[in-house]
């Protein structure tokens, strides 16, 4: 048997399993075996239905039978009831004050239930015992888990992902069949010997029989290290190769002016903080390196990023053009020279020609200065602002107007819906509508120096004529081959700055960002007031209510957040319980806030309609926006200081932040209150951490540590497995991998021909790792 024999050569399997077993990505015997257990069970700690006792805390598998509602006799309070048996014996469960409970589970359903067995003598149950639904009973020994026949340590079983028609328990007998077909005996490690015995970890044939047939929870767990750094080697060794790829491509040198810098900055209706400025100048440094800049901004919600993107592309728009790259002529000249005149006449250089953006109301110095100021070449070097949404870009768009209405430098705005330049013919203090023609035309000829936009920005037909430097917000958002596509717009490599307001535990960073030199904005504002968030329960939301009542009386507006768009389905168990956006909508519009206007936004609305809606509640023509996690990122309405999220323990802490990160924008005190109807102590602590944290980045290593790295933001999405997202709490080992990985690539140029096994799965990596 080989590794990249199929499992059907080897053994009897029918259609609908090769379907199951897809599901799982599994078809080779390689992929059997790297399909690792999720978890083991000790059975020495199960106990037997037959033999539990009163006041035991016990943790018991079986299968349900006769789950009800009733009421209690005398309090009347509802409870939900049924009974489980293993097979030695049943007893009851009952569940008090939530009777929903018997409608998420069915009879015959196979679960893990651990809780408290109380009740008398003859009349025992188990009391609100938590419950894990299993697609099989765990794998048998000795013909049930409950006998104990013969003396061994072997108490471990491993228990894998499932899906239907592929149980856990065919996983594990599967693997061990394999290994009986000697799979293992021409194995080769493709991690060098030197870096396994460096960090105590076991070769790749022990660490196999380790992590699926463990004799110790010590050799599971030895296994497990060795897989985890397996899998973070293999990322930090794609993230070394692209690093030294872009450390040899040919770039443009920026010579940025420190003192222009300064002036446009102090123009800023807000002074930056110290971590604005350090950024700013990290930048500056990474524009005149020999290689292209790669860095991630990593800022927290309202740390003033779109400041430093602005600061940024000003410097490179008004820098001077490398050596070789001819200065604009011909109309171009003219359209500066004319803009030039006009920015002139608002007062904007000083007695020597260098701008200073004074007060706009000083004496103008008519056009004595246009030859100097002149000396600043404007739209040869260009700044391509790639983001996720139209309304993010659109905002981009009139915050940089903000930024530069100053200066006579043209901005160009390029989404799917349409196109837009700024200053307009007719009034250069507004923003015109043209045809996507016109702005490719004047993109190509460098006429427009700054460009905004969505995905449009990649299309064939968008060319740049001197594209120095690209910023990508909310990078995550987008795939790593449209970033590629956007910076191959040149013969040169841009520079490169990815943003994120997305919080991200420092060793998650390290690992797909592993490429990228990493930024923070670690401080807000001065003066930008935090919000306070509150935790209801179903006890509690007349208060919230009034609270916002209040509010909107005081003239100020409100965001409701559903976990869905439409009714859920009642046959779903997942779906119980959880409000959708345009029922709640309706039902706040009748029963809650029947004095204010409130509107509906989310996903599926086309782009036009989502734009009217935002638009209408920036204009505070709506009060209340009834939307799903759509206007997690960007949405920008300073009025808006209250936001309810429904369903609260639906959303991961870093998704949760985000959202309340839409009600910091403006001068008055903002409140988030986050709705959950859960009992769970796990989820009240996990929403109270909601409540105290003082950041984003504080919340994300919460979210790591406690809620499982698998409900991270964007972890699932990544592609990493759950023991790759499991390794990435381990800083020792993430920096140990990073090291090891630096190093190899460093020291061997050509890695196919040195290292064929680990080249091999860096290709194949490329192909399921998605890190966007």
């Amino acid at each position: 048997m080989k590794l990249s024999d199929s499992l059907a050569t080897h053994f009897r399997i029918d259609t609908n399993h090769q379907k199951a077993l897809k599901r799982l990505n599994i078809s080779s015997v390689a992929d059997l075996l790297y399909h690792l257990p999720a978890r083991y069970e000790d059975i020495s700690d199960v106990q037997s239905v037959g033999g539990l006792m009163k006041g035991q805390e016990a943790v018991v598998y079986g299968q349900l039978s006769g789950l009800k509602t009733r009421k209690a006799w005398k309090s009347k309070k509802p409870i939900a009831e049924g009974y489980v048996e293993d097979g030695s014996a049943k007893i009851k469960i009952m569940w008090f004050n939530q009777p929903y409970l018997a409608k998420m589970y069915t009879d015959g359903m196979y679960v893990k239930l651990a809780g408290k067995v109380a009740g008398s003598e003859g009349k025992l149950y188990l009391s609100n015992p938590e419950v894990e639904p299993l697609d099989s009973l765990p794998i048998d020994r000795h013909d049930s888990i409950f006998r104990d026949t013969e003396q061994t340590d072997d108490t471990l079983y491993p228990v894998y992902r499932e899906t239907k028609g592929i149980t856990s328990r065919w996983l594990y007998h599967t693997v061990l069949k394999c290994f009986e077909k000697k799979v293992l005996d021409n194995l080769i490690d493709p991690i060098p010997i030197e870096i396994l015995k460096k960090y105590n970890l076991p070769e790749l044939k022990t660490a196999l029989v380790w992590i699926h047939a463990p004799k110790k929870a010590k050799d599971a767990e030895s296994a497990r290290k060795r897989f985890a750094f397996e899998e973070v080697f293999y990322i930090q060794v794609q993230k070394a190769q692209e690093r030294a790829e872009v450390s040899v491509a040919q770039t443009y040198q920026i010579q940025t002016n420190t003192k222009h810098i300064k002036e446009f900055t102090d123009r800023f209706p807000f002074k930056l903080t110290k971590s604005q400025s350090e950024s700013i100048k990290a930048i500056a440094g990474d524009f005149i390196g020999n290689h292209a800049m790669s860095r991630l901004l990593e800022g927290d919600v309202g740390s003033g990023k779109t400041a430093v993107a602005a600061t940024t592309a000003y410097a490179v728009a008004t820098s001077r053009p490398p050596e070789g790259i001819k200065q604009p002529s011909g109309r171009l000249a003219k359209i500066k020279s004319a803009n030039l005149v006009n920015s002139s006449r608002r007062g904007e250089s000083d007695e020597e020609g260098v701008q200073m953006y004074g007060d706009r109301d000083a004496e103008a110095p008519q056009q004595r200065n246009v030859s100097k100021l002149a000396d600043l070449d404007y739209g040869n070097l260009q700044v391509a602002y790639m983001a996720p949404t139209e309304i993010l870009a659109k905002q981009h768009f009139e915050s940089f107007i903000e930024y530069f209405q100053h200066l006579p430098i043209q901005i160009g705005l390029i989404t799917g819906s349409g196109c837009m330049k700024f200053p307009s013919k007719t009034d250069p203090t507004k923003p015109t509508k043209i045809s996507k023609a016109q702005l490719t035309k004047w993109v190509k000829n460098g006429e427009i120096p700054i460009v905004i936009g969505t995905h449009a920005l990649i299309y064939k037909s968008v060319e740049f004529k001197h594209l120095a430097y690209v910023i990508i917000d909310e990078q995550h958002r987008f795939g790593t081959n449209q970033r590629k596509q956007l910076a191959k717009k040149d013969a040169r490599l841009p520079h490169l700055l990815s943003m994120t307001a997305t919080p991200i535990p420092r060793t998650l960073a390290l690992t797909i960002y592993g490429d990228l030199d990493i930024t923070l904005l670690d401080e807000m504002p001065a003066g930008r007031k935090p919000v306070k968030t509150t935790i209801v329960g179903p006890s509690q939301t007349k208060e919230m209510y009034d609270h916002v009542r209040d509010e909107l009386k005081a003239g100020r507006q409100a965001y409701v957040i559903c976990p869905r768009i439409e009714e859920p389905d009642p046959d779903k168990q997942t779906a119980l319980n959880m409000k959708s956006v345009i029922a709640e909508a309706k039902r706040l519009e009748k029963d809650v806030f029947q004095d204010w206007s409130i509107a509906v936004l989310h996903g599926k609305m086309n782009p036009a309609e989502k734009e009217r809606v935002m638009n209408e509640f920036n204009d505070h023509k709506i009060d209340i926006l009834c939307a799903t996690s759509v206007v997690e990122v960007g949405v920008n309405v300073p009025n808006a200081t209250n936001i309810i999220i429904e369903g609260a323990e639906r959303f991961g802490l870093a998704q949760l932040h985000q959202l309340r990160g839409r009600v910091i924008r403006g001068n008055h005190q903002p409140y988030c209150f986050a709705v959950t109807e859960s009992k769970s102590d796990k989820t009240r602590d996990r929403l109270k951490a909601l409540a105290t944290a003082k950041n984003g980045f504080e919340l994300a290593e919460h979210d790591l540590q406690f809620r499982g790295s698998g409900e991270l933001y964007g972890g699932k999405q990544s592609g990493l497995t759950d023991l790759g997202m499991e390794a990435i709490r381990n800083l020792k080992l993430v920096e140990a991998a990073r090291n090891e990985a630096r190093h190899l690539v460093s020291t061997h140029l050509d890695l196919a021909k040195s290292f064929p096994l680990i080249a091999e799965k860096i290709e194949r990596l490329g192909e399921t790792l998605h890190l966007e």
